[in-house]
């Protein structure tokens, strides 16, 4: 299995991209923050995207590239097997973040290393976009963050109160580039 990783545009960036792709996960931990104290609770539920997600998510997508941000696909044998975007608007107190806005890898090839490629990827293109830090507003299960600390992510000194609001039950993260 070779994974070739590229930079998707607009035009690319259709629906029928995401035939196979399985955004699937069952969780049964998440992070929550209380009293200022991470702890793991158990919280069960399915994450399974359908159609309309993928509808958003392609809406989402296409406007990250025409509004100078970075969408990067893996895939194996043609196929869509993972993918990142990345935000091209600096924030914080000294515009020291752009937002990682996405990074997901299909149930079947998670394990194999995608996920850690498209973050190194998508690093590359923080720095690009003039950026010292990708800011993470991410998945509070136990195994999405078990992920991003493996690859050094930490919680951000400081949060985007926007997207903090948007998903409360996101842990804000963020990574030195």
């Amino acid at each position: 299995m070779s994974t070739n990783y590229i930079q998707l545009t607009e035009k690319e960036i259709e629906l029928q991209l995401f035939q196979g792709f399985r955004r699937h996960q069952e969780v049964s931990r998440c992070w929550r923050k209380e009293n200022g104290k991470w702890q793991l609770k158990d919280i069960s539920f399915v994450e399974d995207w359908g159609e309309a997600e993928y509808a958003f998510l392609v809406k989402c997508l296409k406007n990250t590239d025409h509004t100078g941000g970075f969408v990067f696909g893996a895939f194996d044998e043609g196929r869509l097997v993972g993918f990142a975007s990345v935000e091209n608007k600096l924030f914080g107190s000294k515009n020291q973040y752009v937002q990682l806005s996405c990074i997901h890898v299909s149930e079947e090839s998670r394990g194999t290393g995608i996920g850690k490629r498209l973050f190194v990827i998508a690093c590359e293109a923080g720095r690009r976009l003039g950026a010292e830090k990708l800011y993470i507003s991410a998945h509070s299960s136990k195994e999405s963050q078990a992920f991003y600390h493996a690859i050094g992510c930490i919680e951000a000194k400081e949060y985007n109160r926007e997207l903090s609001e948007a998903e409360p039950c996101d842990c804000q993260l963020e990574f030195v580039l």
